[in-house]
């Protein structure tokens, strides 16, 4: 049994996306990623709402970006795609597992970015992957 302090976050935990689920619904790695054209060994989310906002609002697809309260189903680390990398430490609280997520509910009204300042991110990740450095370690 891990000790208290071995938790390294209690929550809530949010997942951004544009996939319509259902509350019960599971969340499982080894999936398409939102974000590269490739199967992602480990699911990720958040315990900031402005890392899922991001989330939702970059995630490749045309439909409704969504934003679920999620729970945990087992052991997870911090994200090292943003830990340390690119923001010391773990501010936007980011997150992944190889176990599932359970969706225990939507969030049904959140306030987004502007077109101007997604459009901006997208413009930059584009720049980073025309570079090579816009890598997703999993």
């Amino acid at each position: 049994m891990k000790d208290q302090t071995d938790v390294l976050d209690r929550g809530p935990f949010f997942h951004g996306t544009k996939a319509e689920l259902n509350i019960g619904d599971l969340l499982e790695p080894l999936h398409l990623s939102n974000y590269q054209d490739k199967k992602s060994n480990y699911i990720y989310f958040t315990a900031t709402l402005e890392a899922a906002k991001w989330g939702a609002e970059l995630a490749r697809s045309t439909a409704k970006e969504r934003i679920y309260i999620v729970e945990p189903l087992g052991e997870f680390e911090n994200d090292p795609n943003v830990t340390d990398k690119r923001f010391p430490g773990n501010p936007t609280r980011s997150y992944r597992s190889k176990s599932p997520l359970k969706i225990v509910a939507e969030l049904g009204c959140w306030e987004r970015h502007s077109d101007e300042v997604i459009n901006h991110m997208l413009a930059s990740l584009k720049k980073l992957s025309d570079e090579g450095k816009n890598v997703i370690y999993d």
